[in-house]
């Protein structure tokens, strides 16, 4: 981190108080940080503080010290810029060019690397406005946002939303400087979860995988800088990184339809799914009931999706298979 130069946009959320821990640590690894502030800020968290361990003044208003181009000096001086704490108001004024502070004039002039830490109550997390907001600008050049951790929030709800922690935040950043550009410009192609092969419109063949691990192995290829396309099972867990594109599928067919309709434009392939080896020959329009002791269901092989994908690879393309 020696040497870069890193401005730290604040808004108005309680995650605030955890900023000094961050400017410590960049400071101690020879980054060069300066921070703006909102309005807002300041009542969660003291300029002093901040511009004591940045070593450098804080800024608040436009025109600060009658400097009416204050806010290009700093976008222009920025090797990166980290929205940390970036609240869904912020998030909205960024989505839509809305200008009514330092925080959102340097943003609209900067030409620099963006990173956000969206920090909100686990609701305000999940609405569509916000989500939309995020998708909005993780399609703008340079921007990248993060994902939000769960756990125990200022309203005293449980879920995600939280900022990340300070230490996790430094590793974002050293990230990009030192790991994010081994992918970039990289296409990723990335298969996770189970798949369900239905018997009838309730019940289904299917299995115990979480996606988990798929999901995770995505979340690492687009932190690395790769435009990540993950083909995903029933499952609960969603990737937190709004820059994934999924496909959700359910059966194995409509998997290896997917895969295969992606996997030839792919730089990099990881095929991680449990997709299922069989799947019912006749399947019921309708509830099977229980009136028989026992039943036989026959089953067929599902397509090999790995062996296809095999057979139709590009050389110089890399590909990952999971096999269980």
């Amino acid at each position: 981190m020696k040497g870069k130069k890193i401005l730290i946009g604040i808004s108005g959320g309680i995650a605030a108080y955890k900023i000094p821990l961050l400017v410590r640590l960049l400071v101690t690894q020879g980054a060069e940080v300066k921070i703006v502030m909102s309005d807002a800020a300041t009542q969660f968290v003291s300029p002093l503080v901040l511009s004591t361990l940045s070593k450098n003044p804080v800024q608040i208003h436009l025109q600060e010290q009658h400097q009416w181009n204050n806010h290009i000096q700093l976008a222009h001086w920025s090797d990166l810029i980290l929205f940390a704490p970036c609240t869904a108001n912020t998030l909205s004024k960024m989505a839509n060019g809305l200008c009514d502070n330092l925080l959102m004039a340097v943003y609209l002039s900067a030409t620099c690397p963006i990173l956000i830490a969206p920090a909100m109550d686990h609701d305000m997390w999940q609405h569509q406005s916000v989500q939309d907001n995020c998708s909005k600008l993780s399609q703008r050049d340079q921007h990248y946002i993060l994902h939000t951790n769960y756990g125990e929030l200022a309203s005293g709800l449980i879920g995600f939303g939280r900022m990340l922690e300070p230490d996790e935040l430094f590793k974002k950043l050293e990230n990009h400087f030192y790991q994010n550009q081994l992918l970039q410009n990289k296409k990723a192609l990335v298969s996770a979860g189970p798949t369900y092969e239905n018997i009838d419109p309730v019940r289904f063949i299917g299995n115990h995988s979480s996606g988990k691990m798929g999901i995770a192995i995505a979340e690492a290829l687009a932190e690395q800088g790769a435009e990540v396309h993950l083909v995903l099972g029933p499952t609960y867990l969603k990737p937190q990184n709004p820059n994934i594109k999924i496909y959700p599928v359910v059966s194995a067919s409509q998997m290896y339809d997917e895969c295969v309709h992606l996997f030839q434009t792919m730089d990099i392939a990881v095929m991680s799914a449990a997709v299922a080896d069989y799947t019912p020959v006749d399947v019921s329009d309708k509830k099977n009931k229980k009136n028989a002791e026992t039943i036989e269901i026959q089953l067929k092989k599902t397509i090999d999706i790995l062996k296809y994908l095999g057979e139709i690879k590009k050389r110089k393309s890399n590909y990952c298979w999971f096999c269980t």
